[in-house]
């Protein structure tokens, strides 16, 4: 019979006895051998014990700093919407929000936060090195994946919808870090629901549908406001369109997605897709409303206009309102799949639905509208700074005066051109200021 060695045996021994030794000598050493193996076992178990104590505190500790961080990170944005206008509105009822289980979701939101880069390929690759490159990367792109979350898009949409009345259904996209959520975008939305408290509001983002989105979002929600994150499944919003077997080749890697960042560009596809598929109102999240737009139907905005014919002469896609299955935004849709090019800024974008419409031409019996500039556009990207500061003299005060009263006008809302503005300082007194003030 094999007897197992005592594990204490194989603990050295710095103090080896000698040849001779009395009988009570070794009795004694025995009984303190025993003594010290007991004491020497209970360290082991509260050493053990402790390091295990320091990981799960870790653990925690971690979580419970991913759930604080919006509050830690952006306090400006929490302190805005306690000053808010909101507070005016706390006649509202305290709304549940309709996110998914927040016990289930805890993992994805480790996901978002350890997978915060936002993925561009290099510069000066060629078309190949490109597809090499993001065949490489391609498993970071979460938004290319269809998970058990994002195939409940459509039920939680619904379920949102029907258990809310909506005055104007509305929809915006987040497809940039949870944690890049700023002040601008808080203020996007507290505009909207200032200006129109009954709309519903859809985020479609897959790194705002998670904790911390949701106490981004929890100012509103506690105000009564009906706004959720749900991240989209973009197999079933582009079913049935000529995107479809673009987007599926496009998950295999087997298309260049550009230098230009391929999140950029699929926001513009899937705001095109969700108000085919529902119907509604699409807004950029650098958009601030100034009137409600449950008057519109079937409308985009012209960014510019040749004064002396009366003709656009560009469109652009950052306010579209549309109905449901309308067909012009399917001939978007397709567009898009048979013209993509990742290389060209706002090829895919503005430059899409301007070429779309132009090719139309006057007699396309569509059913749409297309309205001037100072609908939604009242300042061009090159002209926005101007908005931003406040006047210097007599003459530039009388101009921001004389705009604001414009503004009043025929103005439904002021696109900001965050790529133009988003290093600059809404200075007291100037337009924007003005505007964020009265509204």
């Amino acid at each position: 019979m094999k007897v197992k060695p005592n594990p204490m045996s194989i603990i050295h021994n710095p103090f080896p006895t000698k040849s001779l030794i009395t009988n009570r000598t070794t009795s004694n050493n025995t009984r303190m051998f025993k003594h010290y193996t007991k004491i020497f076992s209970v360290f082991s178990l509260i050493t053990l014990s402790t390091i295990f104590f320091l990981i799960q505190g870790d653990h925690y500790i971690y979580h419970d700093s991913l759930k604080l961080h919006a509050t830690n990170k952006e306090p400006l944005v929490m302190l805005q919407a306690q000053r808010s206008t909101l507070s005016t509105l706390d006649n509202y009822h305290n709304h549940k929000p309709l996110l998914h289980s927040i016990q289930e979701k805890k993992d994805e939101v480790v996901d978002d936060y350890a997978n915060q880069r936002v993925l561009v390929a290099p510069l000066n690759l060629n078309k190949e090195q490109r597809v090499a490159w993001f065949k490489e990367y391609l498993q970071e792109f979460k938004i290319l994946k269809s998970d058990k979350l994002a195939k409940q898009f459509h039920a939680r949409i619904q379920q949102f919808l029907k258990k809310n009345s909506c005055d104007t259904q509305f929809f915006m996209t987040w497809i940039s870090p949870s944690t890049s959520f700023g002040e601008r975008e808080f203020l996007s939305i507290e505009s909207l629901f200032k200006v129109q408290p009954q709309a519903c509001l859809t985020i479609l983002s897959r790194t705002l549908d998670s904790i911390h989105g949701y106490k981004i979002l929890k100012p509103f929600i506690d105000k009564g406001f009906k706004v959720q994150a749900i991240t989209p499944n973009l197999p079933f919003l582009l079913k049935g369109t000529l995107a479809e077997s673009w987007f599926h080749e496009l998950r295999k890697g087997k298309k260049d997605p550009g230098e230009i960042p391929l999140f950029q560009n699929l926001s513009n596809l899937i705001r095109l897709a969700v108000l085919y598929r529902y119907g509604g109102v699409y807004l950029d999240m650098d958009f601030i409303l100034l009137k409600p737009l449950n008057g519109l139907r079937n409308c985009i905005g012209a960014q510019s206009m040749d004064l002396g014919f009366k003709h656009w002469t560009r469109l652009n896609n950052a306010v579209l309102i549309f109905d449901k299955n309308h067909p012009l935004l399917l001939r978007f849709i397709d567009e898009f799949a048979l013209t993509f090019d990742g290389n060209k800024w706002g090829h895919n974008g503005p430059y899409l639905v301007s070429r779309v419409v132009e090719k139309l031409g006057k007699r396309h019996g569509l059913n749409f509208t297309i309205l001037p500039p100072m609908a939604f556009y009242p300042a061009d990207w090159n002209k926005i700074g101007g908005f931003f500061r406040k006047g210097s003299d007599r003459v530039e005060e009388k101009w921001v005066e004389a705009k604001l009263n414009q503004l009043s006008g025929e103005t439904y809302g002021v696109h900001l051109w965050n790529k133009q503005s988003s290093g600059l300082v809404i200075e007291e007194g100037s337009v924007i200021a003005r505007l964020v003030s009265n509204h």
